[in-house]
């Protein structure tokens, strides 16, 4: 082989090398968790052109009873991220119930996961309930908190701020019960916006969840 092409062989392979590195070294691979309950679209002009932005729902702040009989708002929740559940008298809320059991123990020296399970057949006054249900599933204090409030709070919560569809033919008496689809879990971040939604009866949606968590921790460690 001739020098020249011994030369050029040689550039020809040392170039994805010197590319891989360069990657390696400074590119970076970052996952962004989508964002859910779009509300409307705004436009701005931008350096003389118009760029249209998607504006997305944020929760409304709340403040609901707990199982020890203290109000617990959404400020407290909301520090870092929380995963919600919303139980009702049905086996896939039991089935949920013991996957985020699994949540919990993964995230349990990590201050800025919490777990919330809205409890809708409850009343503000069932304080003994709500510890029975925590007690069953093995709450940690201050980490899962069991929550409920008044049939309308409830109502609201569910229907406007999670945006979830209900059965009017359900809302007869003073318990409110959502028609949700079995097994619904929401991850909402620290800017009260919807960040994941998982079938909480499935395992493999569990495992996407605790990765899901991961990333949005990385997020608030390293911001863009």
């Amino acid at each position: 082989m001739r020098p020249r092409q011994t030369i050029l062989l040689g550039l020809l392979l040392l170039v994805p090398v010197l590319a891989f590195l360069f990657l390696f070294r400074f590119g970076s691979n970052r996952y962004a968790l989508p964002t859910y309950l779009p509300d409307r679209v705004d436009s701005t002009q931008v350096g003389g052109e118009w760029q249209r932005d998607t504006v997305f729902h944020q929760i409304a702040p709340f403040q609901l009873s707990s199982a020890n009989g203290r109000d617990v708002s959404s400020r407290e929740l909301g520090q870092g991220l929380y995963i919600a559940q919303f139980f009702g008298a049905d086996e896939a809320s039991v089935r949920v119930a013991r996957q985020l059991l699994r949540v919990q123990e993964k995230f349990r020296h990590e201050p800025r996961v919490r777990l919330v399970t809205f409890v809708l057949n409850g009343e503000p006054s069932q304080t003994i309930a709500l510890t029975k249900l925590a007690e069953q599933y093995g709450a940690t204090a201050g980490k899962w908190f069991f929550l409920t409030g008044a049939a309308d709070t409830l109502k609201k919560l569910t229907q406007q701020e999670f945006r979830l569809t209900a059965d009017p033919k359900r809302l007869a008496g003073a318990v409110y019960t959502a028609n949700i689809p079995a097994g619904r879990l929401l991850l909402v971040d620290n800017q009260r916006r919807v960040r994941g939604i998982y079938d909480g009866t499935d395992g493999r949606e569990i495992d996407r969840l605790l990765t899901e968590v991961t990333v949005q921790l990385y997020d608030y460690e390293h911001p863009h």
